[in-house]
């Protein structure tokens, strides 16, 4: 608080111009001036992006999809636990006879399980083991999440 003597003031208790203290702003008008500054040249600054190189083939490169045929196995909660292609089997000697016939035919043929989240572990196993004993490494497994 900025004050002068009693002795410098009026009878109305106020102080005259020439009594009263000085204020320096020089300081004040350079933080401002500074802020000032600053705030216009991060108001339009330029966004930075990375550049990313995206591979380009010729259009001889592209392939056309590959149909091969599949066969479908089904594995499902409740007895009869198996079917191909919607076909159900009561037991795992006739499905296996069955599958052994439609993979004899379709060698070629992807094997695709799709098997019912409440199907209990013990169908999808027996499968499994069976496509192992026929020598089928690669199947695809369909899930539901």
């Amino acid at each position: 608080m900025i004050s002068a003597d009693a002795s410098q003031r009026s009878q109305t208790g106020i102080a005259s111009p020439e009594q009263l203290p000085s204020l320096d702003l020089t300081a004040l008008i350079d933080i401002i001036f500074i802020v000032l500054v600053f705030l216009l040249l991060t108001a339009n600054s330029q966004l930075l992006s990375l550049p990313v190189d995206v591979p380009q083939s010729p259009s001889s490169a592209i392939t056309a999809v590959d149909n091969r045929p599949t066969i479908a196995i089904n594995i499902m909660a409740t007895a009869p636990y198996w079917a191909i292609d919607s076909e159900t089997f009561d037991d795992l000697a006739t499905f296996t006879a069955a599958f052994t016939a439609h993979f004899n035919t379709m060698p070629e043929a992807t094997v695709v399980i799709a098997a019912d989240k409440a199907a209990p572990v013990e169908p999808l196993m027996q499968l499994l083991a069976l496509l192992q004993t026929l020598s089928i490494s690669q199947t695809q497994i369909l899930m539901e999440h």
